[in-house]
């Protein structure tokens, strides 16, 4: 009885008792893949799990680190720390939307120049801003942070979703809550006006600085993920030359934001 003697091929290993599937690749996918895959999700609606995306909004609020648990999951399910479900991006894009209108209507803007300025938020502050932020973060990770040059580098849609997480809150405290207040206590020129809304100035950035911490000490390549830490006491000082000074930062937005409509 004859056997073959052609050379038996090398498959990866596996640690399931399961085969693998036919479909099966033993590498990871490139990042232009998966960027396809994910904008290519942003039509098809019924492919996203909003009741998850309203539930991590949430959960950024009261307890963000369980947010950046689900992060995690993915990267052992699906070989990836970013996300591929753009629901979350939907709804923050609704959300930017509708907080952007009461805004526009609370600082009493007319139809034209709150059409300008929910273009302005939506594609300069939140788009423009967001590429240009997540490129810095993703560049001075991978070059300066992270434990070993060598290991994986961060993925640029890693660094998109921790700044769209750490966006959320200080977008609801400032475009939303702040604006419930703003004829009748934040409008004025005392130290109570200044107090109240140099404080939700303070609330927000302390949000992003800290949910920023949290999304990259996630990673096991970064160790030194404290050093977004490092502008809170500066913060701080800064919040408390405010008040001294009298400058209030909500005043001063507005103010800006009707010179730039003009």
């Amino acid at each position: 009885m004859k056997h073959s003697t052609s050379p038996t091929p090398n498959y990866p290993r596996s640690t399931s008792p399961l085969p693998a599937p036919a479909n099966y690749q033993p590498t990871t996918a490139s990042a232009a893949v998966k960027r396809y895959k994910y904008l290519r999700r942003l039509y098809k609606f019924d492919q996203m799990d909003f009741e998850f995306a309203a539930w991590q909004m949430v959960y950024l609020f009261v307890s963000p680190q369980k947010v950046f648990r689900s992060f995690n999951y993915r990267k052992h399910t699906k070989s990836q720390f970013a996300r591929d479900d753009p629901a979350f991006l939907v709804l923050l894009c609704v959300w930017l939307f509708l907080s952007s209108i009461c805004f526009a209507l609370a600082i009493g803007l007319n139809w034209g120049q709150l059409v300008l300025f929910v273009l302005f938020v939506d594609f300069v502050d939140f788009i423009g801003a967001g590429i240009f932020v997540s490129t810095v973060f993703w560049y001075l990770i991978n070059k300066y942070l992270r434990r070993d040059p060598g290991a994986s580098e961060v993925e640029w849609g890693y660094t998109f979703d921790v700044h769209i997480n750490a966006f959320f809150p200080p977008l609801s405290l400032l475009h939303c809550f702040q604006i419930i207040l703003f004829n009748d206590v934040l409008q004025g020129h005392g130290f109570v006006p200044c107090l109240v809304a140099n404080t939700f100035w303070l609330a927000s950035v302390i949000y992003y600085l800290y949910i920023t911490f949290l999304g990259y000490s996630n990673l096991p390549m970064l160790p030194n993920a404290r050093v977004f830490l490092l502008p809170l006491p500066i913060l701080v000082v800064v919040y408390l030359g405010t008040l001294m000074a009298k400058w209030n930062l909500s005043q001063m937005l507005m103010d800006f934001y009707h010179y730039r409509l003009f």
